[in-house]
């Protein structure tokens, strides 16, 4: 059975992913959490000169957020917990409206690593963002069965179960009504329901989302069930994380002046490289922490004191034994769900863990008394990457690569055991405070 304190972290968790339907709701929750904790947001064109305590700040759909203890030089190490708010789904496209045969469907672009069967047969809502004409923007989310797409009846398609892929354009779009197609019919529906008018909206970036809510698993509820556990576990502990730091240094001072800052690096659009503004790939995280040193009175020399000093745990989804399939893990490590957080090598850094960063990792979730594993990909298997050895060559700061074991990875829903998004939490934030 779950531990109560990592109980407690799994009850929230539950939440944070029913509210977190696109990357935008995610930056909007973990920023009403922040805020709630005494961060404050900052803008990009306002003077941070003299920030002390927490502050964060948005960009589309990613946050950075920190915390700047009292009395922290300009040269304090960061540690920096990096993670992403976006996942694999379906979006709609700039020109929605579509149907054929008497159906109206919405046209779909697939986004990710998208296991497109597991998509087909679900009810699905839309969420995301508007654009609006005086240059603001709402969230909105249909949190009801809209639309979904239809599996083909296997009496049409007799070799659905030998792995015959069918047209990808053709078969993701998702039908929502009846009659001919309407430009403009579900901008309508979604204006409405986010109390817009629909004349006002501009542009949008919006997706699809399954809406079966996440759940428990198993004989004795060990397991986790949702969408988007990539990567809103991670998300959500360092968030937890951040808080349960701040409210550290809040209260305590650095031993020997040893400061320690704690920040978290939610970037967006990782599923697709990480290469925009909001991704891991922009130049946003180093302008952020770059001012934080300037706000304090640092100049090169404390920022490049300040990055030699500095660790980065960057958290996602790491892949647990596939029963079904273990001739394709590495056959030395076997991550299992509930035996904690796993630490991610990989030689030709595609992960940028090495035996430094493992040893801190390690190290803290001994403080933590936290279980942890390892994985390392099968030498016949190619190998995912994270955030990580972005963050790392950007930085040029000790990485470690970090996440929760699971099945299912980037279907659109995922397995994780119960217990590990706490353990995850508890060690980042030892990580955070001591390490």
């Amino acid at each position: 059975m779950t531990p109560p304190m990592e109980h407690s972290h799994t009850e929230d968790l539950l939440a944070f992913l029913s509210d977190g339907s696109s990357p935008y709701h995610v930056v909007a929750e973990a920023a009403r959490r922040l805020e709630k904790a005494g961060f404050t947001e900052l803008s990009g064109t306002a003077e941070w000169t003299g920030r002390t305590g927490g502050s964060f700040l948005i960009r589309g759909g990613a946050l950075i957020a920190w915390y700047v203890p009292e009395g922290a030089p300009a040269h304090a190490p960061f540690r920096i917990l990096g993670a992403h708010t976006d996942s694999p789904n379906l979006r709609v496209k700039p020109t929605p409206d579509t149907g054929n045969a008497g159906w109206r469907q919405i046209a779909v672009e697939v986004y990710g690593g998208v296991p497109l069967n597991t998509w087909l047969d679900r009810d699905l809502g839309i969420s995301g963002r508007l654009t609006l004409r005086d240059g603001t923007s709402a969230l909105v989310k249909i949190d009801e069965a809209l639309c979904r797409v239809p599996q083909l009846a296997i009496h049409l398609d007799r070799s659905v179960n030998d792995g015959l892929a069918l047209d990808r354009q053709r078969q993701m779009q998702p039908v929502w009504s009846l009659g001919r197609p309407e430009q403009g019919a579900l901008l309508r529906r979604i204006g409405d329901h986010a109390g817009v008018d629909p004349a006002r909206i501009l542009g949008w970036d919006l997706m699809l989302h399954d809406i079966q809510a996440p759940g428990h698993l198993g004989a004795e509820r060990e397991f986790l069930v949702s969408s988007r556990l990539d990567n809103l576990v991670s998300v959500h502990a360092g968030v937890t994380a951040l808080t349960s730091a701040a409210d550290f240094w809040s209260r305590n001072t650095a031993p020997d002046g040893l400061f320690r800052i704690p920040v978290l690096a939610a970037f967006d659009h990782e599923e697709v490289g990480s290469g925009s503004e909001a991704g891991a790939q922009s130049p946003l995280l180093e302008r952020v922490l770059s001012r934080s040193v300037a706000a304090r009175g640092g100049g090169t020399e404390d920022w490049s004191r300040a990055l030699a000093g500095s660790l980065c745990a960057s958290a996602d989804m790491a892949h647990a034994v596939h029963p079904n399939y273990t001739e394709l893990h590495d056959p030395d490590n076997h991550p299992l769900p509930g035996g904690g957080p796993v630490v991610k090598v990989n030689v030709n850094q595609r992960y940028a863990t090495d035996g430094t960063g493992l040893a801190a990792f390690a190290a803290a979730c001994e403080r933590a008394d936290v279980p942890w594993q390892r994985f390392v990909s099968n030498n016949a298997m190619p190998c995912g990457t994270s955030i990580g050895p972005i963050t790392a060559a950007r930085l040029g700061v000790t990485t470690v690569d970090v996440g929760v074991p699971g099945l299912s990875m980037h279907s659109a829903r995922e397995l994780v055991g119960a217990d590990d998004p706490g353990y995850l939490a508890r060690a980042l934030t030892e990580l955070v405070t001591a390490g």
